[in-house]
């Protein structure tokens, strides 16, 4: 019986700001088809992870892609490998419009550039509503919208999205809500970073609860919803 290898595989994985250690030993995968969410609170290691698996920083251990060492591939290799990563930061050209940021997200689809932006604004009607607007000028969750469909120009195969929720209304979140349900039902892998542990439980399939650099629980989304210590301590029942 063949078994096929996680899509993302990170193994024994240490990082360290000079003499800070953010990520311990860490190991943690994600399958094709998966959502998995990485929880934990503000400063827990989330986005040094995410940062890490997307070629940004430097580590000890192992992190596989594909079946190749991410510390050996360029970041644009990974890129046009399908591995996305929309940050927390957003990263969105302020003076360029909705349109021209979602065009350049498809610098290595342009094959399938309308096809794409079409799914895009299926999912986000509101960017089509403001194509020639700058995103300078959009709230936050607009913003957010654009962020995620920029991301989706580059046709992923492994989405990786930190922080999607954060700061928003809770009506803009149920509009992330339903694009990511969309997004997984092209096909789409995501890894979720998310701090917002209620959002993730009702979403992910697979849940690693990371603390002060270390992964502490991990399990099934059933099994954590009913953890006691998950249930205290981030959700607040």
């Amino acid at each position: 019986m063949t078994v096929n290898a996680p899509l993302l595989e990170a193994s024994s994985l240490s990082v360290a700001y000079g003499k800070v250690q953010a990520l311990r030993n860490v190991d943690i995968h994600v399958d094709s088809g998966e959502i998995v969410s990485i929880i934990g609170p503000n400063g827990a290691g989330k986005t040094t992870f995410a940062d890490t698996i997307s070629g940004f920083l430097p580590y000890e251990g192992t992190v596989m892609y594909r079946g190749e060492e991410v510390e050996t591939v360029e970041q644009s290799s990974l890129v046009e490998n399908g591995m996305i990563y929309c940050t927390e930061k957003r990263d969105l050209f302020p003076f360029m419009t909705v349109a021209e940021n979602l065009e350049l997200g498809a610098f290595h689809n342009r094959d399938a550039l309308e096809g794409s932006r079409e799914f895009v604004y299926d999912l986000f009607p509101r960017l089509e509503e403001r194509a020639d607007q700058e995103a300078r000028t959009m709230s936050g969750g607009e913003q957010q919208m654009l962020a995620i469909g920029r991301s989706l120009m580059g046709d992923p195969t492994l989405l990786v999205l930190d922080e999607p929720t954060i700061g928003l209304a809770p009506v803009i979140v149920e509009d992330i809500s339903d694009a990511l349900n969309a997004i997984v039902d092209q096909g789409v892998t995501v890894l979720l970073a998310e701090q917002n542990v209620s959002f993730a439980l009702d979403h992910a399939d697979r849940i690693y609860l990371l603390e002060n650099g270390t992964v502490n629980k991990t399990g099934v989304a059933a099994e954590m919803k009913g953890d006691d210590y998950i249930r205290e301590t981030y959700v607040g029942t």
